[in-house]
Formats: C-alpha cells, sequence, structure tokens
C-alpha cells in the first residue's frame, strides 16, 4: 500500500512537470469552459486580417507617393510621401506583435522595424547598388526606420533633402534605394497577408490545443514578448537607458522624424489593450480575447481588470512625454525612466499571473534581467 500511494505521488508530479514544460508539445488541453476557438476566430478575422488588410492599402498607397516623388521631387511630393510613411507606421503598430506563421518563418518584423538604422549600410548599399534586402545582414538598412532616414535625414533641411533627390551626383541611385524599400516592404506585407488568407487562418483557429505549438499558447507568447521588448524595452528603456550607462537618444522609434516617436507609442498602447480586450480592427466591437479568457476563470476574475489599469496608466504616462522622445531624453530623462517603470509593473502581471492562470509556459529567453 506504502509503494502505491509513493508511485502515485510520483506520477502525479511527473505529470505536473509535464504540464509546465514548454519543450513538450504533450501539455494537458486547458481544463476550463472557455471558448477557446471563439477566441482564436476573433483574433483571426476581427483583429490580425483586418490590420494587415489596412497595412496593406496604407503601404500600397506609400508606393504610389513614392512614385510620384521620384518622378518629381519638390516640397509637395516630399510632403505627401512622409504623410503615407506616417499612416503606414500607425498601423504597423498594430501588426508587430503577430509573429506567427509567415512573418515568423520569413523573419518580416526584422525586415520592417529594427531601429536604430544603420545610416553606414544605407550609403553603402545606395553607392553600390549591390544588395539584397532581405539579407539579415540589411535588416537594419531596411524598413520604416530606413524610411525615416531616407525622408527625414539625409539632410538638415527640407529644401536640402529635395537636392539630394534631384541635383546630387547619385541622386538616381537615392532614387532607387528609396524604390526599392518601399517596394520591398509592400511585397513581403502582401505575401503575409495572402497566406493569413489562403489557408493559414483555417490552420490557426483549429490549432485549439493547449501545446506548445497551439495558436494560444504561441499569439499569448509573442504578445508578452512584444510588450516586454519591442514596446517596453525599444520603445522607453533603451532610449532612456535603462539598459546602459547612459541614455541613447539616438535609439527612440522614428529618430529623424522628430515629434513621431510619441504617436507610435500611443498608438501601440492602443494596439496591446485592443488585442487584449479583443477590440475589432475596424468595427470597434469587443469580441472574446484574454480578458474574457482570465474573468472565465475563478481565481483570476480580478486580473483582467489590473492589466487594464496599468495599460491606462502607461498611457496617461506616455500622453506627458514630449512629442519627440529623443528629445525627452535628453531634456529630462527621469520622465522617460518614470514611464519606462510604469510599463513595467503589467509585465508581471502578463508574464507570470496571466500565464499561470491560463497553464501558459514562457518560450522565449528573458535576456534583461527583469
Amino acid at each position: 500500500m506504502m509503494k502505491k500511494t509513493i508511485l502515485a505521488v510520483v506520477s502525479l508530479l511527473m505529470i505536473g512537470a509535464c504540464s509546465s514544460d514548454d519543450s513538450s508539445d504533450t501539455d494537458a488541453i486547458q481544463n476550463d469552459d472557455f471558448d477557446r476557438s471563439a477566441m482564436l476566430v476573433n483574433w483571426a478575422d476581427n483583429i490580425i486580417i483586418p490590420a494587415y488588410e489596412d497595412l496593406t492599402a496604407k503601404l500600397e498607397t506609400l508606393v504610389a507617393q513614392k512614385e510620384v516623388f521620384i518622378a518629381e521631387p519638390n516640397a509637395a511630393n516630399l510632403e505627401s510621401l512622409r504623410t503615407a510613411w506616417k499612416e503606414a507606421y500607425k498601423v504597423w503598430q498594430h501588426v508587430e506583435m503577430f509573429n506567427v506563421g509567415m512573418a515568423e518563418n520569413t523573419n518580416y518584423i526584422f525586415q520592417m522595424n529594427v531601429y536604430p538604422t544603420n545610416i553606414q549600410d544605407i550609403q553603402n548599399n545606395i553607392q553600390s547598388q549591390d544588395y539584397d534586402l532581405s539579407s539579415v545582414n540589411n535588416n537594419d538598412a531596411v524598413g520604416f526606420p530606413a524610411l525615416d532616414y531616407m525622408l527625414y535625414g539625409m539632410a538638415e533641411s527640407d529644401a536640402e533633402i529635395i537636392e539630394v533627390y534631384t541635383s546630387a551626383a547619385d541622386s538616381g541611385k537615392r532614387k532607387t534605394y528609396l524604390s526599392d524599400l518601399t517596394d520591398q516592404m509592400n511585397t513581403l506585407t502582401l505575401a503575409i497577408l495572402e497566406d493569413w488568407k489562403n489557408g493559414y487562418r483555417d490552420t490557426f483557429i483549429a490549432n485549439t490545443d493547449n501545446t506548445a505549438t497551439g495558436s494560444i499558447n504561441l499569439v499569448v507568447n509573442d504578445f508578452i514578448y512584444y510588450y516586454e521588448k519591442g514596446f517596453r524595452a525599444n520603445k522607453f528603456g533603451i532610449p532612456a537607458g535603462v539598459f546602459s550607462p547612459n541614455p541613447l537618444p539616438d535609439r527612440v522609434e522614428a529618430y529623424y522624424s522628430s515629434g513621431f516617436s510619441k504617436v507610435l507609442a500611443l498608438e501601440a498602447i492602443d494596439a496591446i489593450q485592443n488585442f487584449f480586450n479583443g477590440r475589432a480592427y475596424t468595427s470597434g466591437n469587443n469580441g472574446k480575447s484574454l480578458d474574457d479568457y482570465l474573468n472565465s476563470i475563478k481565481e483570476s476574475e480580478e486580473l483582467s481588470s489590473m492589466i487594464n489599469s496599468q495599460y491606462d496608466a502607461a498611457r496617461s504616462k506616455i500622453s506627458t512625454l514630449k512629442d519627440s522622445f529623443a528629445e525627452q531624453v535628453e531634456s529630462n530623462n527621469v520622465t522617460m525612466t518614470e514611464t519606462y517603470d510604469i510599463i513595467q509593473l503589467a509585465v508581471v502581471l502578463l508574464k507570470v499571473d496571466m500565464l499561470q492562470a491560463l497553464d501558459i509556459s514562457v518560450d522565449f529567453v528573458d535576456a534583461d534581467g527583469d
């Protein structure tokens, strides 16, 4: 009898260990009545695909405005091109967190928004005219940050930037690189959207298992990773010097288009909270998402409210910052670090409390000591 008891206890311990190991695909299916399939349908049909559709539309506009500017570089066409870039960049904030499917397989996010951009690589590409924009070696010379430099950082004034694209000896090469950058972003995004619509959507919503490769587990991990790294660290912590001896104002998002980094950060916190609450990208209606999932678990009924409160606090603090985060870091970095600290408070709620409640394991390595 004693041996049977010991064996039973060992077996239970082994089962518990397996269920919390994200290296295995044999995790137990979540033992609850929550409609996981409905949540995946809402994510795919009302949030992810519509966001990609909007981004594709905005990038097509960007391509069109690029063609107009290249044909006739002048102040009006430069401003129209910049506006198209800004509109697309805002929509990107609603897409970056979804690093699944083809986006993951093609390293999409690394080809769209690695910053700071590498000016030397951009200049070398322009002069050589011999480059593979899809190469990992060019991840910091493409995407939105590279266009930020091409549209705002090529010279000190708008008149000088226009001159770079008109009368400079290498103006033709610069136009070619500007064109290739924009076309690549559009091509990459369209391919991912088509993949979602032509098969991956069905695969995604069918994969309801609570396993390391289940759709919910993958998206939740990507969501938390984005909040912790793409949002908290990249937009705030790194420029503020949280991970370095000194602040690094040139590491902010949209560095060259001074005054746009705050717009992107506010757009990002909206995207984060909208996804958490299942808010449809187009209609704004709420569908099933992580807030509902947590509310369905008796021990976690208050957690969704706590997380939403932290999102609200983060938004309020971001709203107090200067429009240019580079200027904020240089003039009053304490406010920037305070913003980081407020954003950080939600990391524990998401990464520890929420994952425990949903029985999901972390699938990424935390490298910054938090």
